[in-house]
Order: structure tokens, then C-alpha cells, then sequence
């Protein structure tokens, strides 16, 4: 028999037990043949309850002891709680505790009783299916409105909306620390202050940053195709390329690719040093199984800048078989995962990929040598397309002039580009660089300032038009 509760014993006062949450019984001893009667008084349900569950069946239990038998019975709580009688030596009564659930018995009075030789203990047992429903229900109820959900417009006046939540608003721009001033005088002087004087950049410097806005501007819609012509062969078509790409892709944030589209043995994976071993013809057999960019990445060669290169075949005989379907079916893949698509076209404008670079372009990119006979095939490339259906794109197309050999050339560049500007929207100047020169793969960190400036100042112009095109449409 174990010893009455500290708590439970506090909570005793003439044999009625106010307190009942805490109540645990596992038995009533009797000592010396005493009686001892507790009165269990447990607060009544109010009316409102409707929640609560009662059950009304009051199981008996016959046990079976070596003194007699132990029968539950029930007594009416209108009898008077009798006090505790003390045993017979004069020591009180020893009550143990069992479990009872106060939230869920209504009142009741248990009565024990001893006779001679048998022990007899009376117990009501009420079982509630939810221990805590009564305080769930109880605690449920709230006085004022009720919860509901509400919309957004529904809301008061003075409540923000998420998008409200700016850097604008929230960044306290004062408290942001300036990037790095460049230019020996502007660090010493930014350095000698604790890097709390910053001297505004030198002319050089603010003109390089804006350049790199211009080519990081946001472009409006989806992908943009952006095809490099050439009337003839050995103006350095394949290189403008490259260096357009690379220019783009070290100043953007998006991706930027470009194909090789050339039937006859395109060397623009040469252009860089690194290769995937795989070509247009791969992606063709494949463009079932692109499922994700993973699946492109696998496929292209990518740059140190993130300009990314699907590569023509090398065997002539197997490149002749990309026709214009298979650009459509390659552009589709490549405008899912890129912003910019640069195309390397093959020398001429009638081969078999043309029609579907011209239908999907949205700004050309004419290449031109500084000689006569080069200059001019450029020009009459411009006339052919203004007479078959795609004066708009001559209009707002670029001519480049690339400087492919060394030395002064006897050609007039003002009179070339005041030529050309009377018959397209801008003309840029690609320098020589002995590092293009040699045909081997370029890195663009290399290259003379020059070539780097021109190639930015090339792709400045192109994203130029890339949005006004997209603002117009």
C-alpha cells in the first residue's frame, strides 16, 4: 500500500477532498476493521456543455481475495460526507490514490466499509472517450467575432501588403559600405582615411562602368536570336562571335549561347579551351531526352566568361544534313534555357540553315574586312535582304568591321563607316589582336584593352537593340 500524496493529503479537510484534479486512488486500506468514508465533490456541468459526453453505464467489478469479496457499489450524492474515522490504535486512516478524470465523473460518493474477515470497497468508474475534450470545447469558446479567413483587399487600410517590403525601403543605404574606388590616387586616399573618403572615379573609369550597365541592361520577352552574316569567307565572322558572346556573357546574369550553324565544317568550338565532344547533330538525336538544363549542359562547352558553344560536326558530309528543321528543333531547346541566342551562319546567305535563321533573328550582325571587295559583298548583303522581305532587319541591323591583319590599310575607315551608317542602325570597329590572329582558342581576360573595349562597346550596341526591338513590339 503505498503512502497518501503530499498534495493530495493537503487538500483533505474533514474527509472531503476539495481538490480533485490532482486525485489519484489505487486503494483504500482499512486498519484495525475501521471504516473510512471520503466524499469526492466534483464541480457541476453547466447546462451549456454540449460538448461533454457522460456515460452513464457504471461498471461493477467482483474480485475475489483470500478475506472476501471486493464489490463496486454506488452510493446517491445526497448522502452527508461523513468525517474520517481514525483506526483503532488511534492512527488515522491510510488512503492510497488511483487516476480519476475530474473533467468528465459527475458527482458521486464512494463509500468503503470493513466487516469481520472481508473487505468490501465500493468505487465509481465513469469512462470519458476524450480526456481533455471538455477543456478543448471550454477553451474554444471566446467571446467576440469569430475567426474567418479574410482576402487580401478585404484587410483595413492601414495594413501593407508583402510587396511593400523593398530593398529600397527596408536597406539603410547609409549604412552600406562603397565598393572600392579604382585608380592609384582614388585608393591611396580611400585608404589613408580608414575607408571613409571615396574620391568619384576618373573619366576612364565611369565610362568602362556605364559600358557594363548598358550590357547588363534587362532584356523584355523571351529569347532573343541574334545571327552573324558574312558574304565571304575569312572577314572573321567566327571570331566576332566569339568575342560578341564572351562580352556578353562576363557582364550578364543570364545565359548566353552560341551555335554553330554552319553546314560546312564551323570552327567555333576551336574558339575556346574547352570542348564537350559533342555537336549540334548530338542535341538533334537527342532533344527528346533534354529534360533540364543538366541534361543542355551535357552537350555545350562552356567558357571562363559563361558563354556557353554547340559545336558543328567536324565531318562536312554529316554537316550538310542540318537543315533548316533541325535549327528550328535546336533554337527551340536553346531559347528554353537562354536569353541570348548567337548564331555563327555559314559563309553565304542561300544555304540550307538560312531561311530559319533569318525567320527567327531579332537583329543582325553583318561582318565586313576593310578592303574593297569585302566592304562591298557586305553592302550587297544589305540589298538582298532589303529586296527579299527583311528590310527591317537590314535597317536595324550592325555592321562590324574587323581588322584581320596587322598594318595600316590603304582603305579610308571614315568613308567605310559613313557608308554603311547610311544603310544600318550602327557600325563597330573590331581592332587587330594578334591573340585572334593565330586562330587558336581566345581568352578574353588576354586580349589587348582595345579588343576587350570594342567587343563590350559591340555588345552594348547589340543589347540596345535587343530592347528597343522588344519595346516596339
Amino acid at each position: 500500500m503505498r503512502e497518501h500524496d503530499n498534495e493530495t493529503s493537503d487538500d483533505v479537510d474533514n474527509g472531503v477532498l476539495e481538490r480533485t484534479d490532482n486525485l489519484e486512488t489505487t486503494g483504500i486500506g482499512i486498519v484495525e476493521g475501521a471504516t473510512a468514508q471520503i466524499d469526492l465533490a466534483l464541480p457541476p456541468l453547466s447546462d451549456d456543455d454540449d460538448d461533454y459526453v457522460d456515460d452513464e453505464d457504471v461498471a461493477t467489478t467482483t474480485m475475489s481475495t483470500d478475506q472476501g469479496d471486493l464489490t463496486a457499489q454506488e452510493t446517491t450524492p445526497e448522502e452527508p460526507a461523513p468525517v474520517e474515522e481514525p483506526a483503532a490504535d488511534g492512527s488515522p486512516a491510510e488512503v492510497t490514490e488511483d487516476v480519476v478524470d475530474a473533467e468528465v465523473v459527475p458527482p458521486t460518493t464512494t463509500a468503503v466499509s470493513t466487516q469481520t474477515g472481508t473487505t468490501r470497497r465500493a468505487a465509481h468508474h465513469a469512462v470519458a472517450t476524450d480526456k481533455h475534450a471538455l477543456e478543448r470545447v471550454r477553451g474554444a469558446r471566446i467571446d467576440g467575432e469569430p475567426l474567418q479567413s479574410r482576402r487580401l483587399d478585404q484587410l483595413g487600410a492601414d495594413r501593407e501588403s508583402p510587396d511593400l517590403l523593398t530593398a529600397d525601403r527596408l536597406i539603410d543605404r547609409a549604412r552600406v559600405a562603397p565598393s572600392e574606388p579604382e585608380g592609384l590616387w582614388q585608393r591611396l586616399v580611400y585608404t589613408a582615411t580608414g575607408r571613409r573618403v571615396v574620391l568619384a572615379d576618373n573619366p576612364r573609369v565611369r565610362a568602362r562602368k556605364e559600358l557594363g550597365r548598358r550590357i547588363a541592361a534587362p532584356l523584355v520577352g523571351g529569347a532573343k536570336f541574334v545571327p552573324v552574316l558574312s558574304r565571304k569567307g575569312g572577314v572573321g565572322k567566327t571570331s566576332v562571335t566569339t568575342l560578341l558572346g564572351m562580352a556578353l556573357a562576363d557582364a550578364r546574369e543570364d545565359r548566353v549561347i552560341a551555335i554553330d550553324a554552319n553546314p560546312d565544317r564551323g570552327t567555333l568550338a576551336e574558339r575556346i579551351e574547352r570542348s564537350s565532344g559533342k555537336t549540334v547533330r548530338d542535341l538533334v538525336r537527342s532533344r527528346a531526352e533534354v529534360h533540364g538544363f543538366n541534361d543542355l549542359s551535357a552537350l555545350v562547352a562552356r567558357d571562363e566568361t559563361r558563354l556557353d558553344i554547340l559545336a558543328s560536326d567536324a565531318d562536312p558530309h554529316l554537316s550538310e544534313a542540318f537543315s533548316d528543321r533541325d535549327y528550328h528543333d535546336v533554337a527551340a531547346i536553346a531559347a528554353h534555357y537562354y536569353s541570348i541566342v548567337l548564331t555563327d551562319s555559314g559563309t553565304g546567305i542561300v544555304h540550307s540553315v538560312m531561311d530559319a535563321t533569318l525567320e527567327l533573328a531579332d537583329q543582325l550582325l553583318i561582318v565586313a574586312g576593310r578592303s574593297v571587295d569585302e566592304a562591298k559583298l557586305a553592302s550587297e548583303t544589305l540589298s538582298w535582304l532589303e529586296s527579299n522581305g527583311y528590310a527591317d532587319l537590314a535597317r536595324d541591323a550592325v555592321v562590324v568591321l574587323n581588322t584581320s591583319r596587322p598594318g595600316a590599310s590603304l582603305i579610308r575607315p571614315s568613308e567605310l563607316e559613313a557608308h554603311f551608317r547610311s544603310r544600318v542602325r550602327a557600325v563597330v570597329t573590331i581592332p587587330y589582336d594578334s591573340h585572334i590572329a593565330t586562330g587558336g582558342p581566345i581568352t578574353f581576360r588576354d586580349l589587348d584593352p582595345a579588343t576587350r573595349l570594342a567587343a563590350r562597346e559591340l555588345a552594348a550596341v547589340v543589347v540596345e537593340g535587343l530592347r528597343a526591338a522588344g519595346t516596339v513590339r
